[in-house]
């Protein structure tokens, strides 16, 4: 930004006048009417006078650049706190997943601690303590591994923060209450009409043409007034003149048509910049759609279920019509649903942080 914003400095400076002194010794030579001997003094100056058109080109094609860079700047700050939200999110959910690893740890070692006892006293037989062993095993496993997933996310987190390595990072939040989307159509608009990356494209094309005219207009000869004084041993004089360029030979052929094909090449860009947004948009605006229908399917029939199993499991179990394998079944279904169900959610957000950088939504996700 700074550099574009330099640039438009030096398209509205003014051409230097150039001056010039000159000074020798004259000598006589011998023959019949020789000039007188002493200090020869010259002095001079030039002014090239710039074409207005020109010039008024030349500045405009700078204030775009800069209006470019405005735009590119912008895009970049939404994709910045587009990845910060990522990994937040993400830290978040996989602390989620420690502590739901943690909750089933504890229900798994409260089975295993009574099936001991049973075992003891001699109302199970042994391979029902083996079983619930087993599953504590796996329930053991399944938050360590938690745990490694939320150690990566932090790290990723403090990364996109640039946080100190000595400072530690704590997760806390909750997700984005979900909202109802506009029709995609109204969307798609709405993002090719006010994306910074489009409006950065439309500047770039613009520039591109506002170059073409400025290398036209550089056809034009500009001027150069010239004026020197001199004083010699035995005389003084001045002379005052003009040197202008003709354009017999170049006639910036080869400058103009890189310049139309700049044109073209940003015509493309833009289109593929549109093609680009359109498909963003479309991924995202179907993974948020579908995530809420998971997340709310989920939640309103198959975590009650889950739960509901495992209550009828265990006290089937205690009344000693089921055996540990029902109840453990139960138990891993309902983690299952649980991870699902944490699944869906965080996808959900995921999904409207990208509608957030595409501009589809306003930041929290409200209209």
């Amino acid at each position: 930004m700074d550099r574009a914003t330099a640039s438009t400095y030096t398209a509205r400076a003014y051409v230097n006048p150039q001056v010039e002194f000159y000074a020798g010794k004259q000598s006589a030579r011998n023959i019949p009417t020789p000039g007188v001997p002493g200090l020869l003094q010259h002095y001079a100056g030039s002014q090239t006078l710039e074409i207005p058109h020109e010039r008024q080109l030349r500045q405009r094609v700078a204030d775009l650049g800069r209006v470019g860079q405005s735009y590119q700047r912008d895009s970049e700050q939404l994709s910045v706190t587009a990845t910060v939200k990522h990994t937040f999110y993400d830290a978040l959910r996989w602390k989620h997943e420690v502590e739901q690893a943690r909750q089933n740890l504890a229900l798994v070692q409260d089975l295993r601690n009574r099936v001991e006892i049973e075992v003891q006293v001699g109302e199970k037989g042994r391979l029902e303590l083996t079983r619930a062993e087993a599953e504590l095993a796996r329930a053991n496993f399944m938050v360590r591994s938690a745990q490694i997933n939320l150690v990566n996310a932090i790290a990723s987190l403090r990364g996109a923060i640039a946080a100190p390595p000595d400072l530690p990072i704590d997760p806390t939040g909750d997700l984005e209450a979900p909202i109802r989307l506009p029709p995609m159509p109204e969307l798609r608009t709405l993002v090719l009409r006010n994306h910074p990356a489009i409006e950065e494209a439309n500047t770039a094309l613009e520039q591109a043409e506002t170059e073409l005219d400025h290398q036209r207009s550089l056809r034009v000869p500009e001027p150069t007034f010239y004026g020197e004084w001199e004083k010699q041993p035995d005389l003084t004089f001045w002379r005052m003149g003009v040197n202008v360029p003709l354009p017999l030979w170049d006639r910036r052929k080869g400058q103009i048509a890189d310049t139309q094909g700049a044109i073209r090449q940003s015509a493309a860009m833009r289109n593929q910049r549109q093609v680009e947004l359109t498909a963003a948009l479309e991924r995202a605006y179907e993974s948020y759609q579908l995530a809420d229908q998971q997340a709310t399917s989920l939640q309103a029939g198959s975590l009650y279920e889950a739960e509901s199993a495992v209550d009828a499991a265990m006290a089937a179990y205690r009344f000693g019509e089921r055996g540990i394998v029902e109840v453990l079944d139960a138990q891993r279904v309902l983690q299952s649903v649980r991870g699902d169900l944490l699944d869906a959610r965080f996808a959900r957000q995921s999904a409207l942080v990208d509608l957030e950088e595409l501009g589809a939504v306003p930041s929290g996700g409200r209209h």
